[in-house]
């Protein structure tokens, strides 16, 4: 199947408020990224640290079109910052699960990337990462049964991911109960160091979707115009009663695996290649090429920004670390933190 952009005729519209509102979320995702990165070389930070860089757009796109006040789910990866955010998380809830702060949704355990709200419709991750797609299958499904069907939901997946078996059984799954399901694939062209011509001999992963009778998209991934249109067609279409839809994005990575990981598998051709842009900064020339906002507009977002990730991080730090002997040691934060 070749690539398919999405067509200037399809009857897709942004707002330049939507276009702006997705720039400050990817703003917000990559200026706490980088101050996580920062605090993890300084030590301050203990586990691995994952960085969504280059991957905002797509995410983001994705976390827009959903809506937790009504009941909708969201299951982001280890590289859904901005998407999550666009759904709803705190950043309060991502510093202190980073900084092992008991205030946090995991009151300071479960490592420092498997968090979550399930009951607001946000699973925490899993490291097996195939198993998200079946996992929201079956929160829409008991949406369903509940009379919710009006909810969608959304999961995201690395090109790696979709490699699994359980990937695919769940694809399968969602297509057979047509599940108001969007699947989000970031071909970001390496899992881990493996590249892609060693994972898949078909052209384009979109290509697989017809298999399973599910809707396909494939777009770039560093455009966030194309990234918001076919998250938004692909919205409307769950909506609608469509079934299932694949989106595919092509971009690449612009950091490492983890930051244990200094990417020097990846070749120079790559990283030079269409899809080794920096989103952010394809966005922002957008929004400045259509007057969608200024030079000192856009200056204010990024402070503001930078603003909201030291205060974050700043109270997370100053907040206190599970005790082993007072805490109520319930898996999740169902209702209020534990206070040790």
């Amino acid at each position: 199947m070749p690539e398919q952009s999405i067509p200037a005729a399809l009857d897709v519209e942004v707002s330049s408020d939507r276009f702006v509102e997705a720039y400050r979320l990817m703003v917000l995702a990559r200026s706490f990224e980088d101050k996580i990165a920062a605090l993890f070389r300084a030590g301050k930070i203990k586990g691995g640290v994952y960085l969504g860089r280059g991957q905002e757009a797509f995410s983001v796109a994705l976390g827009l079109q959903l809506d937790q006040a009504k009941g909708d789910i969201f299951a982001g990866l280890i590289r859904d910052q901005g998407g999550r955010m666009a759904f709803g998380e705190a950043i309060d809830d991502a510093a202190r699960t980073y900084l092992g702060s008991v205030e946090g949704p995991m009151r300071g355990r479960d490592g420092n990337i498997h968090r979550g709200r399930p009951t607001e419709g946000m699973p925490a991750m899993i490291s097996h990462l195939g198993a998200s797609v079946s996992v929201v299958n079956g929160m829409l499904i008991g949406k369903r049964l509940q009379g919710k069907g009006d909810c969608i939901g959304g999961v995201t997946a690395g090109d790696g991911n979709m490699s699994t078996g359980a990937f695919h059984e769940g694809l399968n799954q969602a297509a057979v109960e047509k599940l108001p399901l969007i699947v989000a694939v970031a071909d970001n062209q390496f899992a881990y160091s493996t590249p892609t011509k060693s994972q898949y001999a078909c052209e384009d992963l979109s290509s697989r979707a017809e298999g399973y009778g599910v809707g396909a998209y494939s777009i770039d991934g560093t455009n966030l115009d194309e990234c918001l249109r076919a998250f938004q067609d692909a919205a409307e279409k769950v909506r609608a009663g469509e079934g299932p839809q694949l989106i595919v994005g092509k971009l690449l990575r612009l950091s490492g695996h983890g930051e244990h990981d200094d990417a020097s598998y990846v070749p120079d051709s790559v990283r030079a290649g269409k899809y080794g842009r920096d989103c952010n900064e394809v966005a922002r020339a957008m929004i400045l090429e259509r007057s969608f906002a200024c030079e000192e507009e856009l200056a204010e977002i990024e402070k503001l920004a930078t603003e909201q990730v030291e205060e974050s991080v700043s109270r997370a730090q100053s907040e206190k670390s599970p005790s082993p002997v007072t805490d109520d040691w319930k898996a999740l934060a169902s209702d209020s933190p534990a206070k040790g």
